[in-house]
């Protein structure tokens, strides 16, 4: 039996004597025995060897869970490496150091744009910016400039992790070498002519077996070498140079060549150079394709053909009727008659490319091909020019003008009644018309392009009438172009030499007098004049230069919108200013006029934009959601020339507007229509009902002003107050008309 170290009562007495406190687990531990502690002791040793081993082994396996992502990451088959706010290379795996080309140690703190090649450096600031100030993702594909020389094509995988940015490269070398080959072989080898792959510098780097049976020499022989290998010495300097200048400037040349087989022997082929470009434009490769010509009457018909006739239609093409139109006009001269060209283009062609596709395009261009040929008499000539456009030349018309006018107008009107039959197409039918343009010549006055540039324009002419109409062409016509040149070249100098200018129209309250203006254009030409702008708006509507002059209208209202802040009888009007549909209809539109503000610092809220109803319709999601964007900045909104379009509620009660603008043709009459009165009583109640206020424009007599204002229309502007007048003529009005 086991001795305890001390009794109980010992312990007890021990206690009392000391007055210590002992608690629970001493007392219980000084009563056990010394082989308890010891089994005890052993017990809890063990417990911590095991402790330790298991630590030991998670230990060891971080250890080798980490050595073996350090491997996974600098072995990786993709480069990584990490970009430190100042755009120096701070951390990179084994994988990217050997696509840079360089030791590891030596590539931190450099700077990684060294490495790209000259030509993509702009595409790696634009990325980089935009991940580094944006967090813009985007991959992007550049050409690296390695350490030894060499060129590596890699893909740019950006991670933004602030403060640093984590690339991840790709080797994409082997796709882009695929890449090239396919856009070879897709363009050289589909045919079975003969053909020579070239260099950008006119080394052939590939022949096909073709090539080998028309020349006479291997691959083998040929690569490497240049097409001079086929001289044939009938050609000078000059044909080779007019060859590379057209190859040059239209990245294609077509034509008949002499060249020497390898036995010697000179044949005549027909050759055609195409250059193979890449996604940025550069040349790449020449592809030359030829057939020998020398004794095949078949070819040389099939190459006059494809030279003179259109290949969906077989009619002559525009060079064979230039052609022909060349003898026509000499034909005149000898027999003192007229001739005349039909210029035709079908209406809404595009419109049936694009909802049936082009194949059936194809098929109504060759049946309408069809009926041309059935309209004419057997002399007389029907040409495809390209697209839908059509020619017919008339010969051995009556010598009298007016007598071959009205012949070829019985022409243009059969065709016309021919092209309006329904087409069957493809099981399904079709209905088209065509817009006809006439030229009439005689005594070879005119060079064959001036009269087709006549019965174009004559054509247009039709085109503007309403469509599936006729007109002839006028010398007034050529005088009305030359005009409009004329006036678009001043035109674009219009803002740089300041000739523009802002005319204001004040807008009336009955109670409160002034409350603003409308911003008119007019244009103060030094010799012209002031031209109004039903004469230049619609030409800066088609060439685009309505969109500098609207930036300069905007720009010019809210600096005057900034400098009427500082009166205080002027600080609280507001200017409205009419937008073009195209300006519109710019994505960056609301972008470019929030600048146009913040430069200006002008109070949003002063300004107000007009539209009409056809510039929403043309996109009404679209137009809604920029209209949105704008009166969040504060800019109001006022819709012009109200109820001459087609008005829906539909649309307008979606609309963010402030103001409905009543046109004024329905003002001009309002005191004598009841039609028109009722119409502007309806669009002052729909206003009002959807929250908005209501102005009338082309006020000008007391009476339409006395039946708006009855009627709940209080705000007006027009003649009866004021003309549009310029900027110090309208600070007058203001300062005699103050409330």
């Amino acid at each position: 039996m086991s001795t305890k170290l001390v009794s109980k009562q010992d312990l007890l007495r021990f206690r009392a004597e000391t007055q210590l406190d002992l608690d629970a687990p001493v007392m219980t531990a000084l009563l056990r025995s010394p082989e308890e502690l010891l089994h005890e002791l052993q017990v809890h040793q063990i417990e911590l060897e095991m402790q330790n081993e298991e630590l030991r082994r998670a230990q060891a396996a971080m250890e080798t869970s980490r050595d073996r992502y350090v491997d996974l990451y600098d072995f990786a088959p993709i480069g990584y490496l990490t970009l430190a706010t100042n755009a120096l290379i701070s951390e990179i795996n084994l994988t990217g150091a050997g696509m840079l080309g360089q030791e590891r140690k030596k590539l931190i703190r450099r700077r990684f744009a060294r490495f790209v090649a000259a030509e993509d450096s702009d595409c790696w600031h634009r990325n980089y910016l935009r991940v580094a100030l944006h967090g813009d993702n985007q991959s992007c594909e550049i050409t690296l400039q390695r350490g030894d020389g060499s060129r590596l094509p890699v893909r740019l995988e950006k991670e933004d992790e602030e403060p640093v940015v984590r690339i991840a490269l790709s080797d994409i070398s082997a796709r882009k070498q695929a890449e090239e080959e396919l856009r070879i072989a897709a363009i050289a080898f589909e045919s079975q002519q003969g053909m020579m792959v070239s260099d950008p510098h006119g080394v052939i780097v590939r022949v096909n077996q073709a090539f080998t049976h028309l020349t006479g020499y291997s691959a083998e022989e040929a690569v490497g070498k240049t097409p001079a290998l086929l001289k044939s010495g009938r050609h000078d300097k000059t044909f080779y140079q007019r060859m590379w200048k057209t190859l040059t400037q239209k990245r294609y040349w077509q034509g008949q060549m002499w060249n020497r087989r390898k036995n010697g022997k000179i044949y005549a082929e027909w050759l055609t150079i195409s250059a193979v470009t890449a996604p940025d434009g550069r040349v790449t490769h020449y592809v030359g394709t030829f057939s020998d010509i020398t004794q095949n009457s078949e070819a040389e018909a099939e190459i006059h053909r494809l030279a003179y006739y259109d290949p969906l239609t077989q009619l002559p093409n525009r060079r064979l009727l230039q052609d022909r139109l060349s003898q026509a006009l000499a034909a005149t001269t000898r027999n003192g008659r007229c001739g005349a060209i039909l210029f035709m283009d079908m209406d809404n062609f595009k419109t049936l490319n694009d909802t049936r596709g082009h194949d059936i395009g194809d098929l109504l261009l060759a049946e309408v091909a069809q009926r041309l040929h059935a309209c004419v008499r057997g002399g007389d000539t029907v040409a495809r020019l390209g697209g839908d456009e059509f020619v017919v030349l008339l010969e051995d018309l009556s010598g009298e003008a007016e007598e071959a006018a009205t012949q070829s107008k019985l022409v243009g009107d059969k065709v016309q009644e021919a092209i309006a039959s329904p087409f069957r197409l493809n099981g399904r039918e079709y209905h088209c018309t065509t817009s006809i343009g006439i030229s009439l010549f005689r005594d070879n006055d005119v060079t064959v392009e001036e009269l087709l540039r006549h019965a174009d324009l004559a054509m247009y002419q039709s085109k503007n009438a309403g469509r599936n109409t006729l007109r002839f062409f006028d010398p007034a016509m050529q005088a009305a172009l030359d005009e409009r040149s004329a006036l678009e070249t001043d035109l674009r100098q219009a803002v740089k030499h300041q000739q523009l200018r802002l005319y204001y129209q004040p807008q009336m309250e009955s109670m409160r007098g002034v409350i603003g203006a409308e911003a008119l254009l007019r244009w103060v030409h030094p010799e012209r004049g002031l031209v109004t702008p039903g004469d230049f708006i619609p030409l800066a509507e088609e060439t685009g230069l309505i969109l500098p002059i609207g930036l300069w209208v905007l720009e010019t209202a809210c600096a005057q919108l900034k400098a009427w802040e500082d009166n205080p009888h002027t600080r609280a009007l507001r200017l409205a200013v009419n937008v073009s549909a195209r300006q519109f209809h710019q994505p960056d539109f609301v972008a470019q006029l929030e600048r146009v503000l913040l430069e200006a610092g002008a109070d949003p809220t002063r300004l107000k934009i007009e539209l009409t109803e056809s510039l929403v319709l043309d996109n009404v999601n679209d137009a809604i959601a920029k209209m949105q964007a704008i009166k969040a900045i504060g800019v109001g909104f006022s819709m012009d020339d109200f109820g001459t379009g087609y008005s829906s509620l539909s649309y307008l009660t979606r609309l963010p507007l402030d103001q409905l603008k009543i046109d004024q043709s329905f003002i001009r009459d309002i005191s004598s229509d009841s039609n028109g009165a009722a119409i502007v009583q309806t669009i002052i109640i729909m206003g009002k009902t959807l929250g908005m206020n209501v102005i009338a424009e082309g006020v000008e007599t007391e009476a339409q002003r006395d039946f708006l204002d009855r009627n709940g229309c209080h705000a007006f502007q027009g003649y009866l107050f004021s003309r549009p007048v310029p900027l110090a003529e309208f600070e007058q009005f203001l300062d005699s008309n103050r409330v």
